[in-house]
């Protein structure tokens, strides 16, 4: 009684609030907008009829939104989780047919509407009597398509309906069987699909929409790249993807500045591909040409057995043979060794980083095979290094020079990866907000007492809103063709910063103790100390704060972030700091999979609040096709809404009622015979 109460009052404060007078001096400053917005509404009945769509559309339940993070590579559990909507699709499925089908039935229609193309084909070499097979099954897809697209105006589905079925499914869409009038035409019509040839096309068309209707808009925070082999694949779903936005993470802006040429880059995005012995992405994916770099390390540590080097691999299936891991552990010392020569360079050039500490082939004592780091010194545990001069450590060998300049041109002439790129930065930014959530990353640099760390950068001393802000227009400035050549270079420098600078947003630790775990054994060197927002992120106060700063509003507000698995196995709670922030950091890499117990997270924000998804292992794609099995995951309930959230409580919502105020006063212009119909 009482939430039918608020609600009432609610729609009672949209319809019966005071609007401001419109008066003909206001309409007269405003005349050259009007003008404009006429050409589209060229008449009163135009106006009136989208003035009436538009406050129509405000009282709509809020479109769902789901945000991911940290999918590392993973293409096969992050397409599951698009496909399956988080589990959302499958608890539709039981809310229509938990009654009347059988577990096993239900898991084969969801498993048809994930991968319907794969499914129809084993239905086809095992379903003696298909026709009966797409009769039950087109009413059924029929009946889900109706339930996911309910919350949207039929002009928002028609433009999301594949043109080829677009009239039929519409028509099937907004037609019951159980009206008597109708159930000849509703029949014929699903008779005919299957009469004249098009079930399995109709079948494919349908699924597809149910997966694009289960998810409006799909918000990533971050680290596409790096660790599992299709990061081009998932970035290739994404470009097609309908509504979709990155908060980009320190994995993409090391690729970023790899594809902008950066050398130091280009070494670190190969020696970490070559840790976890994934190539495809780099061969496959964008066509980089790594025979130079295998020629290059089998002449030069023929005699190393690179046992350091060896690559790091969880997945089983994908541990190539013994001569081939002997290979890539070759590769992987070579751009080793040159990334650590360059880094030396790099701060060398760039004395403003303040990191010539972090300069440690220059620190090591060759003759006694020690590296001096702090007041201290450490045996390395590798001590062959035929490409270093004892004497100039940082310099690159002629061998070296060629080898690098190769690379840099396969990355820069890679088109794939440009295209990719590009993606990044049309839809990407390095903070968001939407719909009173501020989504990032990693961190906001901030200082012990929970103020803002002022950072010295480009000349400007800059903290909390203002430092993103700018860091961002450095990213997008080594893009910038327009830009000046030494401008342009500064900020192509720029990436390795963010990648592993102290005050980089994207990283914000100690150091990047990659030479430590690489030469050092003592385990105390490889300790990276994390900045402070890592530990006031759990302080209540300090997230309104920064939220404030942001310019964050609204009841229900919140940070969203990534980059720091939660170790859920360990009871470690991703909602902290009262519910005000939310890491959703939970592994999908399977090198995570021990350190968090479990295999991701999704975010799910629909109409009645927000809830956290948690995901088990992934088996494989093959697996799901087969036997239906799906990823088993736990719904957390995060915060429930006092009402139904609409349109209207959203960022939309606000455009919409700018756009009804305009259309108003347009209105009101016609009348007033200030302009001409």
């Amino acid at each position: 009684m009482v939430a039918c109460t608020l609600l009432h009052l609610f729609n009672y404060q949209i319809f019966f609030m005071p609007k401001p007078v419109i008066t003909k001096k206001s309409l007269q400053a405003d005349m050259r907008y009007l003008k404009l917005l006429a050409r589209n509404f060229p008449t009163i009945s135009s106006v009136t009829t989208e003035i009436i769509n538009l406050e129509a559309i405000l009282h709509l339940p809020k479109p769902t939104e789901h945000f991911l993070a940290d999918l590392h590579g993973e293409n096969e559990a992050f397409q599951h989780v698009l496909r399956n909507a988080s589990g959302n699709i499958r608890r539709k499925v039981k809310e229509l047919f938990g009654n009347t089908l059988r577990e096993k039935e239900i898991r084969d229609l969801c498993t048809l509407i994930y991968y319907p193309k794969q499914k129809l084909e084993l239905v086809r070499s095992t379903d003696t009597d298909l026709s009966d097979f797409y009769q039950t099954t087109l009413n059924q897809l029929i009946a889900v398509c109706r339930n996911v697209s309910s919350k949207y105006t039929r002009s928002k589905v028609r433009k999301s309906l594949p043109e080829e079925f677009a009239y039929i499914i519409e028509e099937l869409l907004h037609e019951s069987s159980d009206d008597r009038n109708k159930q000849a035409y509703v029949g014929v019509i699903i008779q005919t699909i299957i009469g004249t040839g098009r079930a399995e096309g109709f079948v494919v068309a349908i699924c597809e929409l149910i997966q694009r209707l289960a998810i409006d808009q799909l918000h990533i925070l971050g680290d596409i790249f790096d660790r599992g082999p299709g990061a081009h694949l998932i970035m290739d779903t994404l470009s097609s993807y309908h509504h979709w936005d990155i908060q980009w993470g320190n994995h993409d802006i090391l690729w970023m500045g790899a594809a902008a040429g950066n050398p130091l880059c280009i070494a670190s995005v190969l020696r970490l591909s070559l840790r976890y012995a994934n190539t495809q992405t780099l061969e496959e994916g964008y066509a980089i040409n790594l025979l130079p770099l295998a020629t290059f390390a089998m002449e030069t540590y023929d005699a190393d057995a690179c046992t350091t080097y060896l690559p790091k691999i969880e997945d089983p299936t994908r541990r190539p043979d013994e001569k081939r891991c002997r290979l890539l552990a070759q590769m992987h010392k070579a751009v080793s060794v040159i990334q650590f020569k360059l880094e030396c360079a790099a701060y060398h050039a760039h004395p403003e980083w303040n990191m010539l500490d972090r300069a440690l082939l220059e620190h090591i004592d060759f003759a006694t095979g020690e590296c001096h780091i702090g007041d201290r010194r450490y045996a390395l545990c590798d001590t062959d290094f035929p490409t270093v001069d004892p004497q100039h450590p940082a310099m690159l060998t002629q061998g070296e020079e060629e080898l690098m300049r190769s690379l840099c041109h396969s990355f820069r002439i890679s088109q794939h990866l440009q295209q990719h790129v590009e993606q990044l930065l049309q839809h990407g930014s390095i903070y968001g907000i939407y719909n009173s959530n501020l989504l990032f990353h990693a961190s906001v640099p901030m200082n012990a007492d929970g103020t803002f760390r002022s950072v010295h950068l480009a000349d400007e001393q800059l903290a909390g809103r203002e430092l993103l802000d700018r860091i961002e227009q450095i990213v997008r400035q080594a893009y910038d063709p327009e830009a000046e050549t030494e401008r342009r270079e500064w900020a192509r420098d720029f990436f390795w910063y963010l990648w592993c600078g102290p005050n980089s947003p994207f990283f914000d630790k100690s150091k990047m103790a990659t030479f430590e775990r690489y030469l050092i054994a003592d385990k105390e060197t490889h300790r990276e100390e994390k900045g402070a927002y890592y530990t006031l992120r759990n302080d209540a106060a300090v997230c309104d704060m920064i939220m404030d700063s942001f310019g964050v509003r609204g009841k229900h507000r919140h940070i969203i972030n990534g980059h720091v698995p939660v170790r859920a196995a360990c009871g470690e709670n991703p909602i902290k700091a009262d519910g005000r922030l939310m890491d959703i950091d939970g592994g999908f890499a399977k090198a995570y999979h021990d350190t968090t117990g479990i295999a991701g997270y999704t975010l799910v924000y629909h109409s009645r609040g927000f809830q956290l998804v948690q995901h088990a292992p992934f088996t494989s794609t093959q697996e799901a096709i087969l036997h239906g099995t799906d990823i088993q995951s736990t719904t957390q309930i995060v915060e429930m809404m006092g009402h139904r959230a609409m349109v209207n409580d959203t960022d939309k919502g606000a455009a919409l009622r700018e756009q009804i105020a305009d259309l108003e006063r347009l209105l009101v212009a016609y009348r007033k015979n200030l302009l001409s119909l």
